[in-house]
């Protein structure tokens, strides 16, 4: 599929030894003999997935978070010809002038990046397949492959839009009008980013061309059809609307498919994608 990628790739390998000992060896078969592209080798990948499924750090409830939820009580601190900066976790909007005032990205869960973790997952997975297990969360004793892993990612994610236990939508936060008026209730709108810890939505309400990626099939948002949980469907004109302008297609109908159908693909540096319906 990409030639001049597997030649210049090969090329790498073979001149510049010094450099394949820090990475995953290009030339190393995995499962059904792929070979993997990687700067991360197996033992740098474990270390950076501890990290980033520590509820304690990057794992929130509704996904990951942009920045670790470490810094809420341990600020990055620097120097700069006498002035002091610093950086907090925030996991909602900025609270200071920092980077002109509009930096969101100190905590809150974005779905793009969400949505590239998980097709790394299932990317690295295609290569290691179920030999490779890590515990999710972290410290939580539960191994999983990293296709589970990327499964429980995206159930996270669908959760900001699901009715929880007290029958609400955590995307809706405090806002009764959305929680409770049957006129609104159901009506979802994909946001901009999400609160770090509690999942609301924030931002602009209307961003469809990225939060549309936890799309799932249309009509409808029918993200919770394995649940069984009518109250969770998204009827109505005015949802069925903003489901259908969701995007031309996204990553929908490509994820487990095309990771399945994956067999003959020998390079892995760009792989299938992974569904995220069940």
């Amino acid at each position: 599929m990409f030639p001049r990628l597997i030649e210049r790739a090969r090329r790498f390998i073979k001149y510049r030894g010094d450099l394949i000992a820090n990475i995953a060896r290009p030339d190393r078969p995995g499962v059904a003999n792929r070979l993997l592209l990687s700067v991360l080798n197996e033992a740098k990948l474990r270390r950076v997935l501890a990290c980033m499924l520590d509820e304690q750090e990057f794992l929130s409830p509704y996904g990951i978070r942009a920045l670790s939820r470490y810094h809420l009580e341990h600020p990055y601190e620097f120097d700069v010809h006498g002035e002091e900066y610093r950086v907090d976790y925030e996991p909602a909007e900025s609270s200071t002038g920092l980077f002109g005032g509009n930096s969101n990205w100190r905590g809150p869960i974005w779905f793009p990046v969400n949505a590239m973790i998980i097709r790394a997952l299932v990317q690295l997975y295609s290569y290691y397949g179920d030999d490779f297990k890590i515990e999710c969360p972290t410290g939580s004793g539960s191994l999983m492959t990293l296709f589970e892993v990327a499964r429980k990612l995206k159930q996270r994610l669908a959760g900001i839009f699901l009715r929880n236990s007290e029958g609400r939508r955590p995307v809706f936060g405090d806002e009764k009008k959305f929680q409770t008026d049957p006129h609104w209730r159901d009506c979802l709108l994909f946001y901009e980013y999400f609160h770090g810890d509690n999942g609301a939505g924030i931002g602009a309400s209307h961003q469809t061309g990225w939060t549309g990626l936890i799309r799932e099939a249309p009509p409808g948002l029918r993200f919770d059809e394995a649940r069984g949980d009518p109250s969770n469907r998204c009827e109505g004109r005015a949802c069925l609307r903003r489901s259908a302008r969701l995007g031309a297609e996204l990553l929908a109908q490509e994820w487990d498919a095309a990771l399945r159908a994956a067999g003959g693909a020998k390079m892995l540096a760009v792989a299938a994608a992974s569904n995220w319906s069940e």
